[in-house]
């Protein structure tokens, strides 16, 4: 069992420095999510936000140092890659951050630094929310799981915060409205 909070990560037989601090890593997911990078783009955001001194890093490094952040990241609850997509940082967090606090017992973004697997376990134990009814309804449409009347009405109700809005790149974006300056 470990009970420590890593500050560091072990990578090419050296212990680096990691900023551990739950907002760099949301902005590492928030990259992960941005249609305007490419994957090798995601790989160098990670790194070069979680590895203080990753300018110092070896280029050969940099596989094991992207599999050590994710392992980080994952802190061994991530789920299966590729699958279903039930979370955007960006978009939940006017719900998600008031659930956090509820079980932090505090205002989380007011900390100094705060560990992201302390962030991660705070989010864990979101219960009685208008975040966990969001959360547990994204994840039963998306294991195609039948919704009970009261949640196909809540979903109906409030679909601006239920729904995934996607991310478009740019070029994407402006092809939408062209699209819709066309048919008016």
């Amino acid at each position: 069992m470990r009970f420590d909070l890593p500050r560091a990560l072990a990578v090419g037989g050296r212990e680096w420095a990691i900023r551990a601090d739950f907002r760099e890593v949301l902005n590492i997911l928030d990259a992960f999510d941005d249609p305007e990078l490419t994957d090798a783009e995601k790989v160098y955001v990670c790194l070069h936000n979680l590895y203080e001194d990753f300018a110092e890093m070896k280029p050969e490094d940099y596989a094991e140092a992207y599999r050590a952040a994710m392992a980080f990241i994952d802190h061994g609850v991530g789920g299966p890659e590729g699958g279903p997509r039930t979370v955007d940082w960006e978009q939940d967090a006017p719900l998600l951050f008031p659930a956090v606090n509820r079980a932090a017992g505090y205002e989380v973004r007011d900390a100094a630094f705060l560990h992201w697997w302390t962030f991660l376990g705070l989010f864990m134990e979101i219960r009685d929310s208008v975040y966990a009814t969001v959360l547990t309804l994204r994840q039963k449409r998306a294991r195609g799981e039948k919704l009970e009347k009261w949640e196909k009405d809540f979903w109906r109700r409030n679909s601006g915060i239920c729904q995934l809005k996607p991310r478009l790149s740019a070029a994407e974006q402006a092809e939408k409205e062209r699209l819709e300056r066309m048919l008016g």
